[in-house]
């Protein structure tokens, strides 16, 4: 059967209305064919016949709806994906953190990490904060994404050789134990990550975080639904903290309260009041 005949300009135009309006990812036809192949595997996984009935579904079933957007999400990720972030956040970040939160004898560091995919981005975050905070010194790591197939493999913590590409030798062998054809991240490393759901279109209920990444995620919504995104960032993080976006997306001419901040090693934003 032909594409246009599964999926139809008016099928094509109610599913990603409804996908935006239910996540805030944007469907063009640019990248219509990617919805066309994702729900076609939907589709025979679930043994359903049309994608009239299929919508039928994922109207009334919300736990279908949930697995229907964590199929249709990409999840690219590895350990130390543009490092030069992670030195701005090693270099720069931490050591002004450390220098704010000294006057109030605060001494954890509160980081979120938003779509966090299969874990890369808050284990990397983990093992760097492990490696450089003075002694003393906490973190804290909340790692959510709206696929639960990806969260619950960096809930394991578990990666084969394929995936470790990137990992210094020494943070392998003190962070991950070896464990048959990969490597399994070690408990004490998982105990300050807390793994959770959530929908970036939707409210959070979280404060007071020093860092937020999101990185390579607000590519994929239009700009309102970017700058909602990114308020609900700035209501979420503390006074003088800081956000990390993708290389490739940026806050620029968005109505925001972010300041922009150029390091020697990477771009970022700022909340400052």
């Amino acid at each position: 059967m032909a594409d246009s005949d599964f999926l139809n300009n008016a099928d094509f135009e109610k599913y990603r209305a409804y996908i935006y309006e239910q996540s805030g990812i944007t469907f063009t036809p640019a990248n219509r064919a990617i919805l066309e192949s994702r729900l076609k595997e939907r589709l025979r996984e679930k043994g359903i016949s049309s994608v009239g009935n299929y919508f039928s579904t994922i109207s009334t079933d919300k736990e279908e709806l949930k697995g229907f957007l964590d199929s249709i999400t990409t999840n690219l990720t590895r350990f130390f994906r543009n490092q030069p972030q992670f030195d701005a956040l090693e270099k720069y970040v931490i050591p002004e953190l450390i220098n704010i939160k000294k006057a109030s004898a605060n001494n954890t560091i509160r980081i979120w990490s938003a779509g966090c995919s299969t874990g890369e981005e808050p284990y990397t975050i983990a093992m760097l904060l492990s490696t450089i905070l003075p002694v003393g010194w906490k973190y804290e790591i909340l790692a959510s994404d709206l696929s639960l197939k990806c969260l619950m493999t960096a809930k394991e913590g578990f990666y084969n050789e394929s995936r470790i590409v990137g990992i210094p030798d020494n943070y392998l062998v003190k962070f991950f134990d070896k464990v048959g054809d990969g490597y399994k991240v070690k408990a004490d490393i998982q105990a300050n990550i807390n793994f959770d759901y959530h929908n970036l279109k939707n409210e959070s209920g979280h404060r007071g975080y020093d860092v937020v990444f999101c990185r390579n995620v607000i590519i994929y919504f239009d700009e309102a639904a970017q700058l909602a995104v990114i308020n609900r960032f700035w209501d979420a993080m503390a006074s003088k903290s800081y956000l990390f976006i993708g290389h490739s997306e940026s806050l620029f001419g968005m109505n925001t309260k972010f300041e922009f901040i150029k390091t020697e090693w990477a771009t970022l934003y700022r909340k400052f009041m």
